[in-house]
């Protein structure tokens, strides 16, 4: 009977679990989906501004993606961007229209491409590893509140990420976004700690490392090594990360990540010396890596000192 009884609760737990996950991979692909519409709304923005300003634009990527800034924000509908098909509730489930409809548009039947998918697939990834590898686990409110915060930033990481990935620029909005997030997230570690100055100064500190080094450099080589929109960038994800000893962890990942894309294509002569390559995506990948394996990756490089 107490086997039974056993059985009963480890079985509630399982379930409970997986109800967990269940809502975490709708949820990631809701906000996937929400984040790869946001960056296309974006780049036309930018393209307007960029027509406004008579400044070089891509004409025909600019009209193509006009229609996305002839609409109000209440009465904005997703819709085809080849021939302006306003897509139905059953278009737009995540992954799952995409699968159905073979990445093609209902209407036209082309191609739709593969840059929502992907979007989409990496929040569920992401939204899911969160919560499977969140330091400490979601046992109280400020916990819980720390992991919704974390997964915001997830979401302004993902546009930010994919924007640089594919035009080399780092929108301001979706930074301003991130570092309210941070900033949110370091009122919630203070309010957890009773240490309330110490995790202030850690996360000026981290703030420093990401976002002053970044400033440094900017300055020293006038913009040529490292864009402006990589500074604010690294000063967001210090808030994001609170803690100055994980942000050196984070820049010596991105770097890392960088020497692994880089010097393999600069080998191969796939790119010059003088191209220009988008480090939010780096610096990105480096500040979630830093989160879920920083300290281990300290303490291991503490005992190979002898720390």
């Amino acid at each position: 009977r107490r086997f039974f009884f056993w059985r009963q609760a480890d079985i509630i737990v399982l379930m409970e679990q997986f109800t967990v996950y269940l809502a975490l991979v709708l949820l990631g692909a809701c906000f996937g989906s929400f984040a790869g519409a946001t960056v296309w709304r974006l780049r036309a923005k930018q393209l307007t501004e960029d027509k406004k300003n008579k400044e070089p634009y891509d004409k025909a990527e600019y009209k193509r993606l006009e229609k996305l800034t002839n609409r109000s924000a209440l009465k904005d509908r997703s819709s085809c961007l080849h021939c302006g098909y306003t897509l139905k509730w059953y278009d737009l489930l995540p992954i799952a229209s995409w699968l159905s409809l073979k990445g093609k548009c209902r209407s036209c039947k082309r191609p739709i491409g593969k840059f929502e998918l992907i979007i989409e697939l990496g929040m569920v990834a992401f939204f899911v590893a969160s919560y499977a590898f969140w330091p400490g686990g979601v046992t109280n409110g400020l916990e819980l509140a720390h992991f919704v915060l974390w997964l915001v930033a997830g979401v302004a990481m993902a546009i930010l990420f994919a924007y640089d990935a594919k035009w080399c620029w780092l929108p301001v909005g979706a930074v301003v976004a991130l570092a309210g997030a941070g900033l949110a997230v370091v009122g919630v570690s203070a309010a957890g700690t009773q240490d309330v100055a110490g995790t202030l100064l850690a996360a000026v500190g981290s703030v420093g490392v990401l976002g002053g080094l970044y400033a440094l450099l900017f300055a020293v080589s006038k913009g040529k090594w490292v864009g402006f929109g990589d500074v604010k960038l690294g000063a967001a994800l210090g808030l994001v990360l609170v803690d100055w000893q994980l942000a050196l962890v984070a820049l010596f990942l991105a770097n890392f990540i960088g020497c692994l894309i880089v010097i393999p294509l600069l080998a191969s002569k796939k790119l010059a010396r003088t191209s220009h390559v988008p480090f939010g995506p780096m610096l990105i990948g480096g500040t979630v890596l830093a989160w879920f394996a920083g300290w281990p990756i300290l303490e291991a490089y503490l005992a190979t000192l002898g720390i």
